[in-house]
């Protein structure tokens, strides 16, 4: 079937065909009816099979007819995250070149009085994220009765966000009696539910079961240790070794890890940008613009790129740290594969992610291989150790035999915990600076100057030399040292 089946107006088409696409996706040959017809469309799709199509191609049609008034916008889509906002805007840019339409983009980063200033011209297409939407409704700049078309995209995404309250707050302004399309790629119980309060008789559209990822994808898991460095020299060899790498997306759970893995990938000399929610938007949109032209190959990210960012040809997705929810997993390698595409997925996997590996696979219901990377991914020269020196932006301080940095005096917690085991020769339990177990061998006898450590109660009912020195009590604050008196 081609696009000319599906009820587009001649002006859409010609668009349409501009772009050199000629047949629809599964999602957008048995959304784009419905969407027409006027009726709520479900739809259950994995990433990278063209949803933003599947509703922005429709709503084109619908709105060559009529007209926007100042502040009420006619249709409303709202994105989880400005880079997905940014996207559905140029696809409107592309597919609306032969319309006069107003786009409006509201988004967290820009000036508001740019927004005012485009929202009082009249807007046909409001495209925003939850927050900055209710910002500008709650200073009364702009009115949501109006809205005929709401579309709610990556749904999931919105849920793990915090999003949904604001969702709820948002469709109350909404007329009743509007036209809802509601996208997402799993489905858990909470989407569920609010796909029967905001939806009314859906057709709802599965075109893969919720949760699978695309074909084209090969999966590997890579086993290393628990140190950071150990992943970052696996990471670094895989990124060397690695066949027809054209680019690649490398994904870390936290915005600090962002930051010191692009630090280490540059100091090696990789060409690499970084991405993450605590970006300025302008360092934001010039890094993703940076990647999608080829000017940088990698591109270090959080989870703000796992959703819904068309970047066609990405060959390679590396999930350093594994995510914490196998949801993400799904959007994270859905970067890759795109578009009938082949990609590869490969997670680098410690002891500790063991069971998030195990709910990867139960949710996708595949088996992960381990790859066969043999001497590719093996230590480098040097051990461990080099790799590490390499790596810490800090040189650690020598430990001693008590386990403390520097020749660091004992802590009072310390003093406490060992006031409280009630046993002056066993050692104290190990602390989280301390060195491992193995590494640490208790002395068959305490030594004097370990008395004071023990706590002035312990040490007056240890037994004692007679010819042994007094104990040092220096080290104690004033107002341990103070004479207790008894109250009678």
């Amino acid at each position: 079937m081609s696009f000319s089946h599906l009820g587009l107006s001649d002006k859409v088409l010609a668009a349409v065909a501009a772009t050199g696409y000629t047949t629809p996706t599964p999602i957008q040959e048995q959304a784009i009816p419905h969407v027409l017809a006027r009726r709520d469309v479900l739809g259950i799709a994995q990433t990278g099979t063209g949803k933003t199509a599947a509703f922005v191609l429709p709503m084109l049609t619908m709105l060559e007819k009529g007209r926007a008034r100042a502040r009420m916008p006619r249709t409303l889509i709202l994105e989880p995250t400005r880079e997905l906002a940014a996207q559905v805007k140029e696809n409107f840019d592309k597919y609306g070149a032969g319309q006069k339409l107003n786009v409006a983009l509201l988004i967290g980063g820009v000036s508001f009085g740019d927004q005012d200033t485009k929202l009082t011209r009249g807007v046909d297409v409001l495209i925003a994220t939850p927050g900055r939407l209710l910002d500008h409704t709650e200073r009364g700049g702009l009115l949501l009765t109006g809205v005929e078309l709401l579309v709610i995209d990556e749904a999931d995404r919105m849920l793990d966000m915090g999003f949904i309250p604001d969702i709820e707050r948002i469709c109350k302004m909404i007329p009743f009696t509007r036209q809802t399309l509601f996208f997402t790629a799993t489905m858990p119980a909470e989407i569920r539910r609010i796909t029967e309060t905001f939806l009314h008789n859906p057709e709802k559209i599965e075109v893969s079961r919720p949760a699978t990822t695309a074909v084209g994808v090969s999966q590997f898991q890579v086993a290393v240790g628990r140190e950071p460095h150990e992943k970052r020299d696996v990471l670094r060899r895989l990124l060397r070794d690695a066949k027809d790498l054209q680019n690649a997306i490398i994904f870390c759970n936290r915005k600090r890890e962002v930051a010191l893995l692009y630090k280490s990938l540059q100091k090696h000399g990789f060409s690499v940008g970084a991405l993450h929610g605590d970006m300025d938007q302008s360092a934001r949109t010039a890094a993703l613009n940076q990647f999608r032209n080829g000017e940088i190959p990698l591109l270090v990210a959080s989870d703000v790129a796992a959703r819904g960012l068309d970047i066609p040809a990405v060959s390679h997705v590396f999930n350093f740290d594994v995510p914490h929810h196998a949801d993400d997993y799904v959007h994270r390698i859905g970067r890759t594969g795109r578009a009938g595409r082949a990609g590869t997925a490969i997670s680098i996997v410690t002891p500790l992610d063991q069971k998030s590996m195990v709910a990867i696979e139960k949710l996708t219901g595949q088996t992960i291989p381990h790859a066969d990377g043999g001497a590719a991914i093996e230590p480098s020269e040097g051990g461990a150790s080099e790799a590490h020196s390499r790596d810490t932006e800090q040189p650690r301080e020598p430990r001693t035999r008590e386990g403390s940095r520097g020749g660091r005096k004992p802590r009072r917690g310390d003093r406490e915990r060992q006031r409280s085991s009630g046993d002056r020769d066993r050692p104290s339990a190990p602390q989280p600076q301390q060195a491992p177990a193995a590494a640490f061998t208790p002395p068959s006898a305490p030594p004097a100057s370990r008395t004071p450590s023990i706590g002035r109660a312990e040490a007056a009912r240890a037994p004692r030399d007679a010819a042994s020195e007094p104990a040092d009590h220096s080290h104690l604050p004033a107002f341990l040292l103070r004479p207790v008196r008894a109250r009678v």
